[in-house]
């Protein structure tokens, strides 16, 4: 029996399971949901006692290990299925997110984060786009200005159209740190986590469709990072 055959069954069972957790957890409640403009915070706890976050993160963090094909079936079949709000939600966490951690965080990052988002305890956001620059990264203002006297990082600015900016736990920041700098470097990625003072989580945005679908403004008005909580420059974050 091929590798390929066996995946394509390991695959076929998956895609079953995730059925039914939908036709339980989901199918009753989604037109509800669009309604109100909001999927329900306690379902990303039941998604990880499901096992279906972070499904290809390795075991040692939290996740099963499967290859991506398993993660990426978590999206399509949500899709595929209709509730589209959820699926955009859950990809930015696992697939995005989850990522950045695993590659270019630091394994004291990834022991803390991983397990938490895999479980569903914590969930992930990603803040890059903003008001005056859309997904022109070269543009963005968001700066952050570190504080000599305690080693932390201030960090103000405004994003918008950030997925899971309602219910995120923590949120992977774009900022500039180098005014001075090309538009093209000169920029950090800091974990920035929701309860620190001056996280302000803004309105949920309106959207044409995919009503319940987690889309929102994040400000930040002198927010501080600490020193752990952060990678680098621009070009070594995503050069992994």
């Amino acid at each position: 029996m091929g590798k390929e055959f066996v995946m394509k069954e390991e695959i076929s069972l998956f895609k079953k399971s995730i059925k039914s957790f939908a036709d339980k957890e989901i199918a009753p409640f989604y037109d509800q949901w669009e309604e109100k403009g909001i999927i329900p915070r306690t379902l990303w706890n039941k998604l990880g006692e499901a096992g279906l976050l972070c499904v290809d993160i390795p075991e040692k963090y939290g996740g099963i290990g499967a290859s991506v094909h398993f993660s990426a079936r978590v999206v399509d079949e949500f899709n595929r299925l209709g509730y589209s709000s959820l699926a955009g939600n859950v990809a930015v966490h696992s697939d995005i997110v989850a990522h950045y951690i695993l590659n270019a965080g630091t394994e004291e990052q990834k022991a803390h984060y991983l397990p938490k988002m895999a479980s569903g305890e914590y969930v992930g956001a990603i803040a890059m786009t903003e008001p005056g620059a859309g997904s022109d990264l070269q543009g963005i203002k968001t700066y952050a200005r570190k504080d000599p006297s305690t080693g932390h990082y201030i960090i103000n600015g405004a994003k918008t159209f950030i997925s899971n900016g309602q219910h995120f736990d923590f949120v992977i920041v774009a900022a500039r740190t180098n005014p001075d700098a090309p538009a093209s470097k000169g920029k950090t990625l800091f974990i920035v986590d929701a309860k620190r003072e001056g996280v302000i989580k803004g309105k949920k945005l309106k959207k044409m469709d995919l009503h319940s679908a987690d889309t929102s403004e994040i400000f930040f008005k002198m927010s501080k990072s600490l020193p752990r909580k952060f990678w680098g420059n621009w070009t070594r974050v995503l050069s992994f």
